[in-house]
């Protein structure tokens, strides 16, 4: 299984821009998938996540101005960002989590482990 995250870069205070992250591999579902961020000197925090069903979830700094959302056809996570502020400045990670696959088998494997994609750095200039 591997995420492949792309739509970062540079945008200055107030622009918008569209994360997009890939899943490939034999998966048949994923529970949920979602990003997560880390700014210099901070921790990894999550910012959004939104299961198979559609239940969303935000960090409360980015309520309002961020939209997550999912292609399950397609084992694709989208991050919509509006209004972005330079505190919004940080690599950006996909997260996928909880994946049902099959194997060389045929045989349907289910784990609860986390997935991650390489990182994505949204910088935002005032």
């Amino acid at each position: 299984v591997q995420l492949q995250a792309s739509g970062g870069g540079l945008v200055q205070a107030g622009g918008s821009l569209r994360l997009s992250c890939a899943a490939s591999g034999r998966i048949l579902r994923i529970d949920r998938m979602g990003w997560y961020r880390q700014a210099p000197g901070k921790e990894r925090e999550l910012v959004a996540s939104v299961t198979s069903g559609g239940s969303t979830d935000y960090v409360d700094s980015v309520k309002g101005r961020f939209t997550v959302s999912r292609d399950n056809a397609k084992n694709t996570v989208y991050l919509q960002m509006i209004s972005l502020k330079p505190e919004d400045t940080a690599v950006y990670y996909c997260n996928a989590h909880g994946l049902t696959t099959e194997n060389i088998m045929g045989e349907l494997v289910v784990d609860g482990e986390d997935y991650w994609g390489k990182g994505t750095q949204v910088t935002v200039s005032s």
